[in-house]
């Protein structure tokens, strides 16, 4: 990887909607440069993707947002990859990370509600035969996601008067 390439992923990783142009002034180069750039990351699998982040308590859409640690049992001489590979096939599935700890797999996933989230953990993930055990956790409120603010401080619009 070289540099231009370190500064482009620094750059859209921020904003993934800065055009190559702009992105060709900030870092001095030319337009093609960062063009050749961002598809050599994209044919290398570096960027794997560019999301938006939304902020669904904002909307009139129901979503709820889990976060579920899974513990194991890995599988000799692949580890915990397969069974990573089969959580994260199913469609509600958002991330699934191996991790530290007391547990082995961090999952995320989405659903309408409570219960549809819960009903996936019991009937789905809960059922792998490698699974020894899960905790699900509820996100109430996003604060911060990825970097971003996601609540924005009440600012007194009142007058200040003074004697």
């Amino acid at each position: 990887m070289n540099m231009l390439e370190e500064k482009v992923l620094g750059i859209i990783e921020k904003n993934s909607r800065v055009s190559t142009r702009e992105m060709a002034v900030v870092l001095g180069t030319e337009e093609i440069d960062v063009i050749n750039a961002l598809q050599n990351m994209e044919d290398a699998g570096i960027i794997c993707g560019y999301h938006t982040m939304i902020d669904w308590d904002k909307t009139d859409i129901d979503k709820v947002t889990a976060l579920i640690e899974v513990r194991v049992t890995p599988q000799r001489g692949k580890g915990f990859d397969d069974i990573a590979e089969r959580i994260y096939k199913y469609p509600e599935v958002n991330s699934v990370y191996l991790i530290s700890g007391g547990y082995d797999l961090l999952v995320t996933l989405e659903g309408k509600s409570l219960k549809e989230v819960s009903r996936f953990v019991s009937s789905k993930l809960s059922t792998l035969d490698t699974v020894i055990s899960t905790a699900t956790h509820f996100i109430l409120k996003k604060y911060k996601d990825h970097g971003t603010i996601m609540t924005r401080k009440y600012e007194d619009q009142r007058e200040i008067i003074t004697p």
